[in-house]
C-alpha cells in the first residue's frame, strides 16, 4: 500500500479562512501600534481647543524607539535615561515636530489607562518644550496627575 497524499495542509477542506476574526470597526481589530497612534491623536485633540493656532504648524509622529544618538551612555543624573519623546523646532523647510516613542511608553505602562495617561503627559511635555512654556501652562490638569 502506497501513501500518495501530498504535503499536509492546515486547511483540510480547501476553504481557507472564512472571514476576518473581528469586524474592522471594533477596537480588537486594530493592531497595538494602531491603538497607540490613536492615543497620540487623542492627546493632541485634547490640546487643540486651547492651542489650535500653535499646533496647526506642528507635525506629530510615532516612532518605535528613540535613535541611539538620544540614548544616554553610562551613569546619568536623570532617573530615566530613555526618552519618551522629542520636540524639534521648525528649521528651513521642515516644520516643527513632536515625536512620541511607542516601545518605552508601552514598557512603562501597566495597563491601557496608564498608557493613555503617559502618552498624554509625553505629548504635553513635548508641546510645552516646543512652545517654551511649562507643561502646566499647556495643560492645566497636567500637575493633577502627578
Amino acid at each position: 500500500m502506497t501513501n500518495k497524499r501530498g504535503p499536509r495542509r492546515r486547511d483540510r477542506h480547501g476553504r481557507g479562512l472564512r472571514g476576518p476574526l473581528a469586524p474592522s470597526h471594533v477596537p480588537v481589530a486594530k493592531s497595538r501600534s494602531e491603538r497607540f497612534d490613536d492615543l497620540v491623536l487623542d492627546a493632541v485633540d485634547r490640546l487643540r481647543p486651547r492651542w489650535e493656532r500653535q499646533l496647526s504648524v506642528v507635525e506629530f509622529a510615532v516612532e518605535e524607539v528613540p535613535p541611539l544618538s538620544e540614548l544616554g551612555d553610562g551613569p546619568q543624573l536623570s532617573s530615566d535615561p530613555i526618552p519618551f519623546g522629542r520636540a524639534d523646532a521648525a528649521t528651513g523647510q521642515s516644520p516643527a515636530s513632536v515625536v512620541v516613542y511607542r516601545r518605552p511608553l508601552e514598557a512603562r505602562a501597566r495597563d491601557r489607562e496608564t498608557l493613555g495617561a503617559l502618552v498624554h503627559d509625553t505629548v504635553v511635555e513635548q508641546v510645552a518644550t516646543l512652545l517654551g512654556l511649562s507643561p502646566e501652562t499647556v495643560d492645566p490638569g497636567y500637575d493633577d496627575r502627578r
